[in-house]
């Protein structure tokens, strides 16, 4: 009996994959202005945590600011949790040692110390908005120094659709 196999060829990539649960898990996200996931993932490719920036465990978001301006009262950045610190923390203890980290927007400082220490290899980021601060410049100084990879991710996809409708 002979067969022919033709399998579907528009499924999306592990990145797009990848990028496409860090974007979804950015929607948990309670901050009105900017909404960040990031997704960890293993060297077999499977998902070891995710993360979205808010506030830690147990601080009401109705207590605490989401101003970004401080002319308007407290800000957020004191509070806030960053999507990657926030994935790293989820992951309670499991090595991460050469693993991934998908993140919708290129990693602060802050959060390049704990990817560092955490034994993240590569960060694969989707927007670098902020390339150009010193926040952004520091973290490249040490991810680099750190042999840690990043790379934009490239994709000819502008999106992807996801409905509840069966």
């Amino acid at each position: 009996m002979e067969f022919t196999s033709e399998k579907r060829g528009d499924y999306i990539s592990w990145d797009e994959y990848f990028m496409g649960v860090a974007l979804l898990a950015a929607e948990r996200s309670k901050d009105p202005n900017t909404r960040v996931g990031a997704c960890i993932v293993d060297e077999n490719n499977r998902i070891l945590s995710t993360g979205y920036n808010g506030f830690p465990a147990g601080c009401s978001d109705e207590v605490f600011p989401w101003n970004r301006d401080a002319s308007r009262g407290e800000t957020k950045y004191p509070f806030v949790v960053h999507a990657e610190l926030n994935a790293i923390l989820n992951t309670r203890g499991k090595s991460l040692y050469g693993s991934k980290l998908y993140v919708a927007l290129f990693p602060c400082n802050e959060c390049a110390k704990a990817i560092i220490q955490s034994g993240v290899r590569e960060v694969i980021y989707l927007s670098d908005k902020y390339h150009d601060t010193p926040s952004c410049e520091q973290s490249r100084r040490m991810l680099d120094a750190a042999g840690v990879v990043c790379r934009r991710l490239s994709t000819k996809r502008k999106s992807i659709l996801i409905s509840f409708e069966g």
